[in-house]
């Protein structure tokens, strides 16, 4: 089949839900993909940060062909041998606590929002705080927590007990809560609402406010878990753990896996029967991604996305000074985003037609997000692209 054929395939049979390039993308390597006529592109935005290590890293691609020949799924009434082993890693590098495994970020979070709500029941708590801009998943639940109202428009009536407040607003969230108030959600960067980062007063304030009010405090870390800002989980930027972390995206270096952190004090509100993932932790996930921890060790990645995020940025720093539509660049380490004084899609698809694929949110802000094993020759050659897109 040739690349139209395809293309009317999904027209005839695939629910249109996303707006698509029309290139079919059949073979990834490193930070390179290629298309089905043979078109090599670079990509420095690989799958809304799923392909943290890049395309098919050969640690991850051995791992799964290993398990593969041995089993493929193992329901969780049973033990899985390699289960246990990513949870303790998991743990081993955040907070002492336990985990959920499930498939996806919104799982994770919709788990979390489930915890919160057991946790607050038997004192009539239920409401959540979450901020305007963020993005929680596409769930009834998860988008109700979203910020964006553009994301909710057509699902009324939408769940009760979720509030959205300005980000960075310590004011805002005090005002916002109640006796209801049963936690707050918060992304350390927000993704989806345009690279927007919290300060670290900010978060500081938010761990205070829940230890005086006994509330719990999530931290949605979906897209900046696995080492994407420089340190394996974001919140270590800011000294402050959260009594309930989320993970997906980078963490199965391609394959779809999603995990809940419960701290100590919350492990034990879940109990058997009030929550479940038919698919959650499967072996073949669970080997991607302890070779997604093997490969972020082995190869010393989280020194590289420190090196080559202050390289990247500083090159885009440059290209501001030649370029008056870039009002501000933000972000840490490998997670960037660029904000225009115009909208973005433009770029976006000239950068492609140029071979570079990158992302726009919020109508005007440039998402720039390679993967760690990135190396200055590819940061160059995918600024001087955005610098040629520009014109």
């Amino acid at each position: 089949m040739n690349t139209q054929e395809i293309i009317r395939q999904y027209e005839g049979f695939v629910i249109k839900t996303y707006t698509r390039t029309p290139v079919v993308v059949v073979k990834g390597k490193g930070l390179k993909v290629w298309d089905l006529d043979g078109n090599e592109y670079l990509d420095f935005f690989p799958g809304w940060a799923v392909s943290g290590l890049g395309h098919c890293h050969p640690m991850v691609v051995n791992a799964v062909r290993n398990y593969l020949k041995k089993i493929i799924h193992v329901p969780n009434n049973y033990y899985n041998m390699l289960q246990g082993k990513l949870a303790q890693k998991i743990i081993e590098h955040s907070f002492k606590g336990k985990v959920f495994f499930c498939n996806s970020g919104a799982e994770a979070n919709e788990g979390a929002i489930k915890l919160l709500r057991a946790y607050g029941s038997p004192k009539g708590r239920y409401e959540i705080i979450t901020m305007k801009d963020s993005f929680h998943g596409r769930t009834l639940a998860t988008i109700t927590a979203t910020g964006q109202p553009k994301y909710q428009k057509g699902f009324e009536p939408l769940p009760l007990g979720f509030k959205s407040v300005p980000f960075n607003d310590l004011k805002a969230v005090r005002d916002a809560i109640t006796d209801k108030t049963a936690g707050i959600m918060v992304e350390l960067i927000q993704g989806e609402g345009g690279i927007n980062v919290a300060g670290e007063d900010y978060i500081a304030g938010l761990r205070k406010i829940c230890d005086e009010k006994d509330l719990i405090l999530i931290f949605d870390e979906v897209q900046t878990g696995m080492g994407r800002t420089g340190k394996m989980f974001c919140f270590e930027h800011y000294g402050v753990a959260p009594d309930v972390m989320t993970l997906a995206k980078s963490l199965g270096g391609g394959l779809p896996i999603g995990a809940m952190v419960a701290s100590a004090k919350f492990q034990g509100v879940l109990k058997p029967g009030m929550h479940a993932s038919t698919f959650g932790g499967s072996p073949i996930a669970c080997s991607a991604a302890l070779a997604v921890f093997e490969a972020i060790k082995k190869e010393r990645l989280l020194a590289n996305t420190n090196q080559m995020g202050g390289y990247l940025m500083q090159r885009l720093e440059e290209l501001k000074t030649r370029k008056s539509i870039i009002k501000e660049i933000r972000g840490k380490a490998l997670m960037i985003g660029m904000e225009l004084s115009i909208e973005g899609r433009d770029i976006v698809e000239n950068c492609f037609k140029q071979k570079l694929l990158i992302n726009c949110a919020h109508g005007n802000v440039l998402r720039v997000m390679p993967g760690m094993i990135v190396n200055r020759k590819q940061i160059d050659k995918a600024v001087g692209i955005l610098d040629k897109a520009m014109n």
